[in-house]
């Protein structure tokens, strides 16, 4: 036993490499290297020897694993050594213009979607995108044979056969946050909720994936009249230009009464203008927020009432900025990026203008 020490640690020490390193625990401590065949020798000894032998080649065998693993570690820190010392960069030469990245326009959206209704007393609350159906539809009033819960239109996460855990899916609208920030924080509450959503649906105005916008403010007299308020101010800043908007009765289950809402535009060669002409577009749903809707978020429907909307991000930074086409938001095109992008320095602001 002395000898294979001797031979083993004299190896691992002169090992130049981590393949060397390798071979050479194969050698000693692999199913048929020279140790373990001495442990399987044991068999044949009698118990006199067995409890000579046994401490001595456990105590052999973890002393090579030792060495092993000590070397194999050092080889490691030599090698992040040298790749250090010969890949560096002088962070303070200065930047290449034709490398300057922009910010995306849905970032750019987002972010004065943000800074508007935070100047309205809105926080931002977030949520996870793999998201329980019980919080994406159960707790927003939509029954087991809405269409929206069909697999052509939602993204449904596998599932073993046998698994008892509720469903998840891609969540389908940022909503679910609404609900989780009322079981949280519970009323009065005033929140946004951006974010990815999932649909399956792809063409000219729609993607799989996309990006939403929700608002929630719950308090004891809060009406249509507020929401109606709200709206007009957020496209009031938003656009640049007084908007006027226009409530037309519809139906969400997850509100009641519901309404979707136009803004007032004009289309003149084939280009939307907002805030001036007789023309209409419809730019989001809107509702109060229905009394089973409060109750699945814990908070009380007789005392608490309050309003709720949604838009797409992607489809407001399409009307302003005159983007055409829904997809190309996601084509990483660069081209496309430096013609719509915008510089990391235009933070939009109240203050300094959306």
């Amino acid at each position: 036993m002395d000898d294979l020490k001797a031979k083993y640690l004299g190896a691992i020490a002169e090992a130049a490499d981590e393949s060397a390193l390798e071979a050479l625990r194969v050698q000693a401590v692999g199913k048929k290297g020279e140790i373990s065949l001495k442990m399987r020798e044991l068999g044949k000894m009698t118990p006199e020897e067995r409890q000579v032998a046994g401490p001595a080649l456990n105590a052999l065998k973890d002393e090579i694993n030792t060495a092993l693993t000590a070397k194999k570690a050092a080889l490691a820190d030599a090698a992040l050594d040298e790749r250090l010392r010969t890949e560096w960069l002088d962070v303070t030469l200065p930047a290449r213009d034709r490398r300057t990245g922009s910010v995306h326009p849905v970032s750019q959206v987002w972010e004065e979607c943000t800074a508007i209704f935070a100047d309205m007393g809105f926080s931002v609350a977030e949520g996870p995108q793999i998201e329980e159906d019980w919080y994406n539809f159960d707790a927003l009033n939509i029954p087991s044979h809405h269409p929206a819960r069909a697999e052509m239109d939602t993204f449904y996460m596998h599932r073993e056969p046998g698994d008892e855990r509720p469903p998840h899916v891609l969540r389908t609208h940022t909503s679910p946050v609404q609900i989780r920030s009322m079981q949280a924080q519970g009323a009065p509450i005033r929140v946004i909720a951006p974010g990815r959503v999932y649909r399956s649906d792809y063409d000219q105005t729609h993607t799989p994936m996309f990006h939403q916008i929700e608002g929630l403010a719950i308090d004891r007299d809060i009406s249509m009249a507020n929401l109606k308020w709200v709206l007009e101010e957020f496209f009031t800043a938003y656009f640049g230009t007084p908007v006027k908007t226009r409530f037309r009765a519809s139906h969400f289950p997850f509100t009641e009464p519901s309404a979707e809402i136009d803004i007032q535009c004009s289309f003149e060669g084939g280009t939307v203008k907002v805030g001036e002409g007789e023309d209409w577009l419809e730019v989001l749903g809107s509702g109060m927020v229905h009394p089973k809707v409060l109750s699945a978020a814990g908070v009380d429907p007789a005392e608490w009432q309050g309003f709720a909307f949604g838009m797409g991000i992607d489809r407001i930074a399409m009307l302003k900025y005159g983007i055409p086409d829904l997809r190309a938001f996601f084509d990483s095109d660069l081209r496309w990026l430096r013609h719509y992008g915008f510089s990391a320095l235009q933070v939009p602001t109240i203050r300094g203008g959306v």
